[in-house]
């Protein structure tokens, strides 16, 4: 009863429904399935998954509605009341199951799938089976099998694949009964377009798919840990099962924020590595060129006797650390705090440094924040996506299903990347520009915008600088003169601007092929200018600016302040506000003047002044371009330090090797690319004696006589909430209690922020600043002698330097790196498909494998850098972005020729 002593309406969108008397309240759109459901009520539904459209075929969820016999799944829920438990209707659903059971063999009715719980709810016994079976399996997939006697032609992985995935891989062959379902293209499952989301796996209510880990008739046992996935920086939330200490499957939360039960091939499957047979498990010291096995109090002893003798001879500068992206924001906050306050430097970086420092510098430069604008669920909401140097089908899978998902139910979809990645196949438009001329590109689209009055006039007055000087600038860069620079055809740069200028709610989505370039900030800020122009930031009318983040901790390691210039929540080591508010937290006083950058402390080391280098869990002699000088910096430095899981090509050049907790075996926090803070948990120990890098810095900064307080995770995490506003709501309670929170999160009591600057920018004069850099060339062309454009990224079977999926059966689905090369260069080159081939640059060499194909533009090849032995990043420069010093990884000129000539 409410105040007013009448009965309780249904809430505002809320519908109330009758079920078998019980009155429950579903949401307007439910359908009398969700209110069955919500009624305590049970009914199978054996074609019905949450995640997918409804498609009423199977007939099991038969309920009574106002009189009328309904398929509950497909039935909008309305005001007449609902039958479920009469007994005429248990006899219709339990005959409905009978009907799709009796083709199949008596042990599809075995087990803990859908189907056999919904039989024995029934009381459907195993003789109601009398199929014979003996169709032929397929186990060609590392991580996906089929049994086709199993399948009941329910449709709910075609539809997983095609609606959820949007890879389309699957289809229903056969006639009647012997309708079952395989791969579209014919042929085995491994060799087919499936890319082992698992999607399809986790739909099958019978077990006709399954995984080897979890074979039909198989029952979940184990503890389940809940965790957020260690891979790409979408922030998929997992269960992790574990039977026996080892992990037993990882399953995709359905509740999961950014994920909704979706997953990919990497946080799915590729856990294998936790306990490859090569895994660190104990400290490794160089003793006499050897790395020998040593306790930890030897191996801490000595690493902090030699930082000791570098501070006492030379001054705190003469040692660095290289923070970890992979780490969680507890571990880099404490690694940041113990080189300021136990060493006295700021020389501490991250990976971040190497692909998305562009974005901290050019976002802020432009709003005022280090992270995107937008919550990603706003980006999906978008009617025009303009996904600009990123190919999130194969590097951000989830995040990239969810994209066009949103296109293929109408939004418009605009693609600016040289080669033909996965979405361009889907795109409205895709803009092909030559590699380095970003800047030129989003000039030009700005151009348009302003030019056939497209922008938000209003909003330009009243929130934003800069407006003259752009306008001003962008008279020089017509479609015309932009194609010339960019090769992108002035109509298709024209269509792309009105539809982006035209859309009610446009969103721009951007990864490394902004960033990795001699101008990458500049490219940033261009590119953020549209957003600003049409007014579609700050203001609920757009969905603004998104970074897809690499790694999976890359926006947290420097929210945490691992870096040279910026404290925890990114004020500057050189703003005496911003130091005294760490001072005062953490009781001394702090160097004022920035460190050095990944590339600084490598040039350093070769020129003697630094005298240990500390890295966690980065390959930087596989990942930093130009390699062959990081070696020679490694071999340079007195002490190399490397926490790593693996013994790397970096690890292997060290002097002290310390074996390092993976993501699965942690406790802390991760922030994704939409700014969400969620929660790590440990489901099972690191292997041997591998300890979480929280711990072996706390061990560093004992054996070094230095208390760096915050004695676990949660109080790390706390004492940062104390020190930067950005982060003052932040908790492992709160996340424990609500799952997932944004920055800013100004108060406990206080919800996070998904969408930034409705109120004001964060600049200082609150004002959103348009940005009027030139184009500018980037830093190598191609020449006579280096006639073809190397472009390096990412495949969709690995991850990073590949020294975790290396190690699970992801590499049977890719078992190399290859090069790319179009067809026309390939017969001009002599090149067939499958030919070895060495590839050189002006700095150095690397041996690939040809794959022939029409991705890549004439002129232009592609390769990935997830086998050291290929060598790639040896053709890479270390000439990086003028502001922040990222490198130019898109942009290499080099020479290819058949190997052995």
């Amino acid at each position: 009863m409410m105040d007013g002593g009448g009965p309780a309406g249904p809430g505002e969108g809320r519908r109330r429904v009758t079920v078998d008397g019980v009155a429950v309240e579903v949401a307007a759109g439910a359908t009398v399935l969700d209110a069955v459901r919500a009624a305590g009520a049970d009914v199978p539904a054996l074609c019905h998954d949450d995640r997918l459209a409804a498609a009423g075929s199977c007939r099991t969820c038969l309920v009574r509605a106002g009189g009328r016999l309904v398929a509950a799944c497909v039935t909008p829920a309305g005001d007449a009341p609902v039958e479920v438990a009469a007994a005429d209707l248990r006899q219709l659903r339990r005959d409905a199951v009978v009907t799709i059971v009796t083709p199949l063999p008596p042990r599809a009715l075995s087990g803990d799938r859908e189907l056999a719980r919904t039989c024995r709810s029934l009381d459907i016994g195993p003789a109601a089976a009398r199929g014979a079976g003996g169709a032929p399996r397929d186990d060609s997939h590392p991580y996906v099998r089929l049994d086709p006697d199993l399948c009941i032609a329910c449709g709910r992985c075609v539809r997983m694949c095609a609606d959820v995935q949007g890879t389309f891989a699957l289809t229903l062959t056969g006639r009647g009964a012997r309708t079952v379902v395989a791969p579209g293209t014919g042929g085995a499952w491994v060799d087919s377009d499936c890319v082992a989301c698992g999607g399809c796996v986790d739909t099958c209510p019978t077990g006709a798919l399954w995984e080897p880990g979890a074979p039909p008739g198989s029952a979940a046992a184990g503890t389940v840990t809940r965790t957020t996935c260690g891979y790409c920086g979408v922030g998929c939330t997992l269960q992790v099962r574990v039977t026996g200490g080892e992990v037993a499957a990882v399953l995709p939360a359905r509740d999961g924020p950014v994920n909704s039960g979706h997953a990919c091939v990497k946080g799915r499957f590729a856990y294998g590595f936790l306990r490859a047979p090569d895994r660190l498990t104990r400290p490794l010291l160089r003793r006499g060129g050897r790395l020998e096995p040593v306790g930890w109090d030897e191996a801490i002893g000595h690493v902090a006797r030699a930082m000791r003798e570098a501070v006492a001879a030379a001054g705190p500068d003469t040692v660095a650390a290289i923070s970890s992206a992979r780490a969680t924001n507890e571990e880099n906050y404490l690694v940041q705090k113990f080189m300021r306050v136990v060493i006295g430097t700021n020389n501490v970086d991250n990976c971040s440094r190497l692909c998305h420092s562009p974005s901290a510098a050019g976002l802020t430069a432009s709003f005022g924040l280090a992270g995107g604008t937008d919550a990603f669920e706003d980006v999906e909401r978008a009617d025009c996506l303009l996904v600009v140097g990123a190919n999130p089908a194969e590097a951000h899978p989830v995040a990239g299903a969810r994209l066009l998902a949103a296109a293929l139910r109408g939004a418009r979809l605009v693609v600016a990347d040289p080669r033909a990645v996965g979405l361009a196949r889907y795109a409205d438009v895709h803009l092909r520009p030559r590699p380095g001329t970003n800047v030129a590109l989003f000039h030009g689209l700005a151009h348009v915008i302003l030019a056939e009055g497209l922008a938000d006039e209003d909003f330009l007055r009243d929130r934003t600088t800069g407006l003259a000087e752009l306008r001003e600038l962008l008279a020089g860069y017509p479609p015309r003169a932009v194609q010339e620079i960019t090769g992108v055809p002035a109509a298709d740069l024209v269509a792309a601007a009105r539809h982006y200028g035209r859309a009610r709610r446009p969103a721009i989505v951007y990864g490394l092929g902004v960033t990795e370039h001699l101008h990458g900030t500049d490219g940033v800020r261009a590119l953020a200018n549209l957003a600003i122009l049409r007014g579609a930031v700050g203001t609920g009318r757009g969905a603004g600016v998104t970074a897809l983040r690499g790694q999976n901790n890359v926006q947290g390691a420097s929210d945490m302040g691992a870096l040279p210039d910026a404290l925890p929540g990114y004020g500057k080591v050189t703003d005496p506000a911003a130091r005294g508010r760490a001072e005062r937290v953490w009781g001394v006083p702090l160097p004022d003047r920035p460190g050095l950058r990944i590339p600084d402390m490598f040039a350093a080391a070769r020129g003697g002044r630094l005298r240990v280098l500390w890295i966690i869990g980065e390959d930087v002699c596989q990942t930093d371009p130009e390699t062959g000088r990081v070696v020679a910096a490694l071999a340079a430095c007195p002490l190399v330090v490397c926490q790593e899981l693996f013994l790397s090509e970096t690890a292997r050049r060290a002097d002290v090797v310390l074996p390092a907790a993976a993501w699965p075996e942690k406790d802390g926090t991760f922030v994704n690319f939409d700014r969400r803070v969620q929660r790590v948990r440990p489901a099972l120990p690191a292997p041997g004696e591998a300890r979480a890098d929280f711990a072996i810095v706390h061990a560093l900064a004992a054996a070094l006589g230095a208390d760096l307080g915050c004695r676990t995770p949660a109080e790390a995490l706390a004492e940062c909430a104390r020190l930067t506003p950005l982060f003052a709501g932040l908790s492992h309670e709160r996340l424990d209690r609500e799952g997932a929170v944004r920055w800013p999160a100004p108060a406990a009591d206080r919800p996070g922020t998904a969408s930034l600057y409705r109120e004001r920018f964060a600049t200082p004069d609150g004002r959103a600043h348009l940005a009027a850099a030139p184009y500018l060339p980037p830093g190598e062309e191609p020449d006579a002698d280096y006639p073809l454009i190397l472009i390096t990224g990412r495949r969709w079977a690995h991850y990073n330097s590949g020294t975790m999926t290396r190690r699970t059966p992801n590499l049977r689905l890719d078992p190399r790196d290859q090069l790319d090369v179009h067809p026309d260069d390939a017969a001009r080159l002599g090149l067939r498909d499958g030919d070895e081939v060495a590839v050189e640059s002006r700095h150095g060499r690397a041996r690939l494998r040809a794959a022939v194909g029409d991705q890549v533009a004439p002129g232009q090849v592609f390769c990935a850098f997830h086998f050291p032995g290929s060598g790639v990043n040896r053709l890479t420069a270390t000439r990086g972005d003028t502001a922040t010093s990222c490198p130019e990884y898109k942009v290499t000129p080099v020479r290819v020729r058949r190997a052995g000539r």
